[in-house]
């Protein structure tokens, strides 16, 4: 079987010349080739020295297939986006004769005129994969649409958590993160972490307000001196525009708050195993972040924001915190709480964690993928 996905993911060169882009997403397509002969990823080339927090194909089953980058916020790049997109539907269009299925993953820009152009036009099999909030009440005008065109879908639409009147075409599937290495590790680590005396947060994403940074270094900064004393360090793992805002709010915030800047996979997880918590008190529009299902495997205690299917996997008190609201107090709240949790009570919650984790796991994502997927379409 042969496969063309089709994404707004970004690549680069590396040092080398060969070929990287972001690691989440290059991982999933590695994974991928367990079940496919063949994969062509149609997604965007970007000239430049690349992050840190790009990975590397692993087999010469994938190829990669580079559109232009576009899409973004100001008006010219909006733009962008139309004037390239009879370049980018010839690319999508010479690829799809190569394969017997594709896959589209959406909300993007390129979303805009891809899924109408692979509804109406292509009658190639595939499926189209939803990230985001599927459920969010005030998406922007271009998810909007991307979401009301995919409700109308004759194909499969993947999405993250279930809804009320969820149409039948659409199946909930949980995004893979963690291969089978990772759950045999996160199940030892659950016999030996402990809550010692200081206890160590954790932040993996975009460095922005919106996510919650700025809500997390302010939490910290309110909280009293008695509850300072047992914060080992927060790390801050990612990257943004307001990068030196946020050095310059967390020197006065009474803790150690470490910003690494991105990290490749294996240095995440390093800092997931480090952590007792894992903290997103985030407001964006989130399908359900990779970055949770991640640090619970590493038996770090979620405490997060109930945005989108967030909270249909972390429940309150049970495997997790689920916040009531992102106001300062809510999270104060919630740092109080875990920074008095008795040891017993630390092992019940991460004791919970394994039956979440194994969800996201790359082998049960294969699985659904062909059973659910490719031998209900082909």
């Amino acid at each position: 079987m042969k496969l063309a996905i089709i994404s707004h993911t970004e690549h680069y060169k590396d040092a080398n010349g060969g070929i990287v882009g972001w690691s989440p997403t290059v991982n999933e397509i590695n994974h991928l080739t367990r079940i496919f002969d063949e994969i062509y990823h149609v997604a965007m080339f970007i000239e430049g020295e690349a992050p840190p927090s790009v990975m590397s194909y692993n087999s010469d089953k994938i190829k990669f297939v580079p559109i232009p980058k576009v899409g973004g916020k100001t008006l010219f790049s909006k733009l962008n986006v139309i004037v390239n997109a009879p370049k980018i539907i010839n690319t999508v269009s010479k690829t799809l004769k190569k394969v017997d299925y594709f896959q589209l993953r959406t909300p993007t820009g390129i979303g805009v005129f891809l899924i109408p152009y692979l509804t109406y036009v292509s009658k190639k099999p595939g499926w189209f994969k939803y990230a985001g909030n599927w459920n969010q009440s005030n998406p922007p005008l271009g998810y909007k649409l991307q979401r009301s065109q995919l409700k109308k879908q004759s194909r499969p639409v993947t999405i993250n958590g279930q809804w009320d009147a969820q149409p039948p075409h659409c199946l909930t599937f949980e995004n893979p993160c963690l291969n089978e290495e990772n759950i045999e590790e996160g199940n030892r680590i659950s016999e030996t972490k402990r809550i010692a005396e200081k206890v160590s947060f954790c932040y993996v994403g975009r460095l922005e307000r919106e996510k919650g940074v700025e809500r997390i270094i302010n939490a910290f900064r309110s909280l009293n001196e008695t509850a300072k004393t047992r914060v080992d360090k927060v790390h801050l793992v990612g990257d943004g525009f307001e990068l030196d805002y946020f050095k310059t709010i967390a020197k006065d915030s009474g803790v150690n708050i470490v910003f690494h800047g991105y990290l490749a996979q294996q240095q995440v997880f390093d800092i997931y195993r480090k952590s007792h918590v894992f903290l997103m008190p985030t407001t964006a529009s989130e399908g359900f972040p990779k970055v949770i299902a991640e640090a619970m495997n590493f038996r770090c205690i979620p405490v997060v924001s109930s945005v989108s299917s967030i909270s249909q996997y972390v429940l309150h008190k049970k495997n997790g915190y689920i916040l009531p609201n992102v106001s300062n107090a809510s999270i104060v709240s919630a740092l109080e709480y875990i920074l008095t949790l008795s040891d017993s009570e630390y092992v019940e919650l991460i004791s919970s964690i394994k039956s979440v984790v194994t969800k996201f796991t790359f082998k049960h994502y294969n699985h659904r993928i062909i059973n659910d997927i490719i031998n209900n379409i082909s």
